[in-house]
Order: C-alpha cells, then sequence, then structure tokens
C-alpha cells in the first residue's frame, strides 16, 4: 500500500515451510523496497517475526516522528 509519492506500507510477507530457506523472502522484499517504483519511499512494517530478514533492507525500530494507536 502506498500513496504513491513517499511513503509505502509493506503488509508482512508470508513464505510457506516447503519453501523456506531458498532465497524467497529476501527476493520478494528486494523486488519490492530495492528494486521497485517505491525505492526511495519511507517504508512501514509492522510484524512479530523475521526481523531479521526486513533490517537487511534497513527496517529497525521507528523514528521520533513515527506514532502508532494500537488496535482495541
Amino acid at each position: 500500500m502506498s500513496d504513491g509519492v513517499n511513503f509505502a506500507y509493506l503488509a508482512d510477507v508470508f513464505v510457506t515451510d516447503v519453501h523456506r530457506g531458498k532465497g524467497l523472502g529476501k527476493q520478494l522484499v528486494k523486488r519490492m523496497i530495492d528494486d521497485g517504483p517505491g525505492r526511495d519511499y519511507r517504508w512501514t512494517l509492522f510484524t512479530g517475526d523475521a526481523h531479521g530478514l526486513y533490517r537487511q533492507f534497513g527496517f529497525d525500530a521507528p523514528d521520533t516522528t513515527a506514532m502508532v494507536r494500537p488496535s482495541r
């Protein structure tokens, strides 16, 4: 999801067990984050796992400009 200008949200990438360990998650994220039209966007992601994968693409804890309203 993106505003088409400078912001994008990455919905968590999911690779089934049978296909894990083959680099598919990295390929998907690279295609979207580094190779796609949103290469220079500010990306946001919420996930409970695979933090190591996403850190490889520059994801980290939010900075002081980020705020989140949790679900109720």
